[in-house]
């Protein structure tokens, strides 16, 4: 799941830290590093599932990232869009599905490979985020039930995902702990210095 990486209509929170222009070019890089990480795996078909552009941009933007084919994510909050794609893939016939998003400029082919793994002995699979949240999701079966009521944004995420697969008998898997890119702060880890942006900015 990824945001065009257009000034204003993308990584807002990032952008009140470093400006707009320089959160759209941090955004189109990480969703170039999330795709080619994805090529990697071979195997399962790459959906690229886009906000913020047209169906034909969408395409264009797919195809010039290596998707096999993209979707639109569609309107509502984060646990709607990614109910929508969870169901759409499903509805296609999909047996299992990872979801993730374009935030984690450490994101490598093993940590999708991590999260197949965990799928061939459970039903459910998260990758924990440092803000409460997850950086991944894997199911093996569509549980529309899963997302709903989930205080998305908020510290509690995870923990309330995990109460509610607990409540719906979900066996979970959990993977390592990442830290996603949304602040400023955040970039300190990957780039040494917050003001450091040229690596990604160029």
């Amino acid at each position: 799941m990824a945001r065009w990486p257009a000034a204003g209509r993308c990584k807002s929170r990032l952008g009140k830290g470093i400006g707009l222009v320089g959160a759209a070019r941090i955004q189109r890089r990480l969703s170039e590093h999330t795709l080619a990480t994805a090529r990697r795996l071979g195997g399962p078909e790459l959906v690229l599932a886009v906000s913020g552009l047209g169906p034909r941009g969408a395409r264009r933007w797919g195809h010039s990232l290596g998707a096999h084919r993209a979707v639109l994510q569609g309107e509502g909050g984060l646990g709607s869009r990614m109910a929508r794609q969870l169901a759409r893939a499903f509805g296609e016939g999909a047996r299992q599905v990872l979801l993730i998003g374009t935030d984690l400029p450490l994101l490598e082919r093993a940590d999708l490979e991590a999260g197949f793994s965990a799928l061939a002995g459970s039903a459910l699979v998260l990758g924990p985020a440092s803000d409460g949240g997850y950086w991944l999701i894997g199911l093996k079966g569509h549980r529309p039930s899963l997302l709903s009521g989930i205080p998305w944004g908020s510290a509690d995420v995870l923990h309330r995902t995990l109460e509610r697969a607990a409540a719906e008998g979900l066996e979970t898997a959990l993977l390592a702990q990442r830290s996603d890119l949304d602040r400023a702060l955040d970039l300190e880890p990957w780039l040494g210095r917050a003001l450091d942006l040229e690596p990604w900015l160029g």
